[in-house]
């Protein structure tokens, strides 16, 4: 039988460690050594990574590495790396790092080889992109296409949209590009507000090509194509599918010519750079999203080969167990000191959460020990002057990640430096705090001394790259994905599946029903009943 990950050895260790320096702070820790700051952090692949304001000594994190051997941390990389069927809920492997090796590489599954699939998709991608880029795309009257709307939710939409923005600078700005994901009709009328119908191509990303939200919008787009251009042939011109389902994408009135395809090995919240990635591809144009691929190759690479005590994921995930199992911390905050990176926290949600937010082991055993924190965000400066009240005096500790860049896209001086100097400011602040005498001495009153500490010993992790390239980005996903995974394997459950989501779509296929059916007799408790009944009156 299977040792419980809380009888352990090292397990056992780090609780004694914790027990041990419970009341040391960060700043003690700095006091204690003054190497601290070169000693906890790690500068590789362009990311300067300082976790030395982290309520962790170097016991700490030599014990915490411990546990990643002890929980077979090595071998699972290298059963992921190597295509093994990791997923076991699903038998499946998990290859999204093959999306992104290079050409020339050979990764045999069940003795296909995936890359060379891969780089197939990718070319067809690109002689597609390109056509939409340079105008040879025609709409079926003739015109050039203008706007590009992707059709999707989840993964299908969360990493283009997050893209797109993180990348905007590298855009094509005489296109325009929209994101529809809710099936809020709201969604869909204010994306096409505006929008000549004869200029405009849909990108329906959807694998089956049957999710509800996804596919009932992509029924209405085509309404509002028809109630144009009134012809059914039209809609062969001005949509495009990224599926797995020809029959259904044919079905549509879309010409599976123009489908592109991905695989079961792919999981949605890991898809932006398969096909899901085409209206990316658009936007930046072929050599830019390849750039993107190579960052996250690069940190593939460093995540396979890079010894633990160097290796920024694993670091960044042992942190996140320690913070989350060991400290008490229930989130975790992202902070992007960058605009273009509006998007990433929640980009970064449905990464973390829908693969770590788990309660039961890969062997069907309940946990006895917290999982996934909630990731949650925005981007500095702006959230200064909203949430960081609460990280800073609130009564919860919330580790924070804040991500910075040495050079702006847009040199508007002195704006870099006052939101650099902010970020590096928020970090020393939740660290070492304000203390009452120091509070006194600046001869605040004496009944506003309390409301004026700052306890400090809030731990923060610091990631500085040189400038947001394409390239970066790659890396920065990456980075988080393995992360993600190192948690789950600590934690011992698959953070590959997502069956949480499977009961509230299944019911409210039930719901819809009885809403279109007058008079029907509902069965649900006397809450669900009176909400349809409301609605229905």
């Amino acid at each position: 039988m299977k040792l419980q990950l809380t009888e352990t050895k090292s397990w056992k260790a780090l609780e004694a460690q914790h027990n041990a320096e419970k009341q040391t702070t960060i700043k003690d820790f700095f006091a204690q050594n003054t190497d601290r700051a070169t000693e906890l952090s790690i500068n590789n692949l362009g990311i300067y990574f300082d976790f030395s304001k982290q309520r962790v000594s170097n016991q700490t994190v030599a014990l915490l590495l411990e546990l990643a051997n002890e929980c077979g941390l090595r071998e699972k990389i290298d059963a992921m790396f190597r295509g093994d069927k990791i997923n076991i809920t699903e038998n499946r492997s998990v290859l999204h790092t093959a999306l992104r090796k290079p050409k020339n590489a050979t990764l045999l599954i069940d003795g296909v080889d995936v890359v060379k699939q891969v780089h197939e998709v990718l070319e067809k991608m690109s002689g597609f992109a390109n056509e939409i880029r340079s105008g040879a795309w025609k709409g079926f009257t003739g015109k050039p296409i203008k706007n590009i709307v992707n059709i999707g939710i989840g993964g299908s939409d969360l990493g283009p949209v997050m893209a797109y923005e993180a990348l905007k600078f590298y855009a094509k700005h005489d296109l325009t590009f929209r994101y529809v994901s809710n099936v809020d009709g709201n969604d869909f009328a204010e994306a096409v507000r505006g929008m000549a119908p004869d200029e405009t191509l849909f990108v329906v990303s959807s694998k089956t090509f049957t999710t509800l939200e996804t596919m009932t919008n992509a029924r209405t787009a085509r309404t509002w194509l028809l109630q144009s251009l009134s012809d059914e042939k039209a809609v062969a011109r001005h949509f495009v599918a990224v599926s797995t389902n020809e029959k259904e994408v044919a079905k549509f009135g879309i010409d599976t010519a123009n489908m592109f395809g991905f695989w079961d090995w792919v999981g949605g919240r890991y898809s932006m750079d398969s096909a899901i990635g085409l209206s990316t591809m658009i936007a930046v144009g072929v050599a830019n999203f390849y750039a993107l691929l190579e960052g996250f190759n690069q940190m593939d690479e460093h995540f396979r080969t890079a010894p633990f005590n160097q290796n920024i994921p694993v670091i960044m995930g042992l942190l996140t167990v320690w913070n989350s199992n060991f400290v008490g911390a229930k989130t975790q905050a992202i902070l992007p000191y960058e605009n273009y990176l509006k998007r990433f926290p929640a980009y970064l949600q449905q990464l973390t959460m829908e693969s770590n937010g788990k309660y039961v082991t890969l062997e069907g055993e309940k946990v006895t020990y917290s999982t996934s924190p909630i990731y949650w965000g925005e981007p500095g400066t702006n959230g200064q002057h909203s949430f960081y009240q609460l990280i800073h005096q609130g009564t919860d500790i919330i580790p924070c990640d804040f991500i910075g860049f040495k050079k702006p896209l847009n040199n508007l001086p002195p704006h870099q430096d006052y939101l650099i100097a902010n970020m590096i400011a928020q970090g020393e602040a939740l660290a070492f705090g304000k203390s009452a005498q120091a509070v006194a001495a600046e001869g605040v009153k004496a009944e506003l001394i309390p409301h004026k500490v700052f306890e400090g010993n809030r731990p923060s992790s610091t990631f500085f790259l040189d400038t947001l390239t394409p390239q970066n980005l790659g890396k920065l996903i990456a980075m988080y994905e393995h992360s993600t995974y190192v948690q789950g394997v600590i934690w011992g459950i698959n953070p590959f599946d997502q069956m949480g989501v499977e009961l509230g779509k299944v019911l409210a296929q039930g719901i819809i029903a009885e809403m279109q059916t007058p008079n029907v007799q509902l069965q649900h408790d006397s809450s669900t009943n009176a909400l349809i009944q409301f609605y229905q009156k």
